[in-house]
């Protein structure tokens, strides 16, 4: 399962120092298409458990994470290595799409 990201310092702790790589899915609970990839995302934290780690940040529970990597438009999906953004998607995509962000 995600885990859910409620603030800034919760971001750095678990996105920015991770060992691992992350997968972030910025979305809303409102947005449509956030929902169709919602389950797709959640698929993923179990089938890559211990090899990548996902969270999923709420714009409207912590709109200065978002804001601070310049969500426009949701779901984006980012992925961080090392603390750095490496690939960056906005809008619903298959899991095949987002697996190859991964690598």
């Amino acid at each position: 399962m995600a885990l859910m990201i409620k603030n800034e310092d919760m971001f750095r702790a678990e996105v920015l120092e991770s060992k691992l790589p992350v997968l972030v899915d910025f979305f809303a609970t409102w947005c449509g298409p956030c929902r169709m990839v919602s389950p797709i995302v959640e698929q993923i934290a179990e089938e890559k458990a211990g090899v990548v780690k996902v969270v999923k940040v709420d714009v409207d529970e912590a709109p200065s994470v978002a804001q601070q990597y310049g969500i426009m438009s949701i779901p984006t999906l980012m992925v961080f290595k090392g603390g750095e953004a490496t690939a960056t998607r906005v809008g619903a995509m298959p899991k095949a799409q987002i697996e190859a962000m991964l690598l």
